[in-house]
Formats: C-alpha cells, structure tokens, sequence
C-alpha cells in the first residue's frame, strides 16, 4: 500500500495560516497542540507559528513540500489542520488541497489517487 499522499506534500502547511482557539493548546489539555508553537492572533485565537504573516510555513513542518514533507505534531494538530481533508480522500474535490498544491507546482490529487494508493 502506497502512503497517505498528505504525507509527502505538505502545500497546505506552508500556504495557509493556521489560526483557532487556544483552547485547543496544551495550556487547556494535555493532548492539545503544544502552546510554545503558536503566536497570539487575539485574545481569544493563535495561530501556529510560521503561518501567521509573511512566507507561510508552518513551524511544524519537517521536510520539502511535494517530497517528502510531514507533520511533526500530527496527532497534536489543531482543528483547521484536522478539518482541512486531501482532494479526493472522502469522495470530494477540496479547493483548499488543490489551490495549496498548486501554489507549489504540483497536480492536483484525484479519485485515481486513492483507488492506487489503496491497490498498492
């Protein structure tokens, strides 16, 4: 089976900024995405550090975009990251997906995407 091919891409992590709740941190909850990553937007939001202005690239992001890319918090991730789902993956195109790959160059994923990656 081929990899999730989230876990090679990456265009959403450096395109994007990533702003929610702080309550979502692990100043609220232990399994919160880790509070020393983020940045106050206001008094009620942060965003992860590295999206919140500028050349947009999150602090947790390891690795080259369209490579070999990944999350370093993943299981830790805050809800935009989370609710932001890879065209295709559950049956529907998503413009953010496809506008994030584009930005760096890369095709857009499609229903022959995940009928070989679940083949292979």
């Amino acid at each position: 089976m081929r990899p999730h091919p989230c876990l090679s891409c990456g265009a959403c992590c450096a395109h994007y900024r990533v702003a929610f709740h702080w309550s979502e941190t692990d100043a609220c909850s232990a399994d919160g995405t880790p509070a020393a990553l983020t940045e106050a937007v206001d008094p009620h939001r942060v965003a992860m550090r590295g999206t919140y202005a500028g050349a947009i690239r999150c602090t947790a992001l390891r690795g080259e975009v369209g490579r070999d890319a990944h999350c370093t918090i993943y299981a830790q991730r805050p809800s935009p990251c989370r609710e932001l789902h890879a065209s295709w993956e559950d049956g529907r195109p998503s413009p953010q997906c496809d506008k994030a790959r584009a930005a760096y160059g890369l095709a857009p994923l499609a229903p022959e995407t995940w009928a070989s990656a679940s083949e292979a």
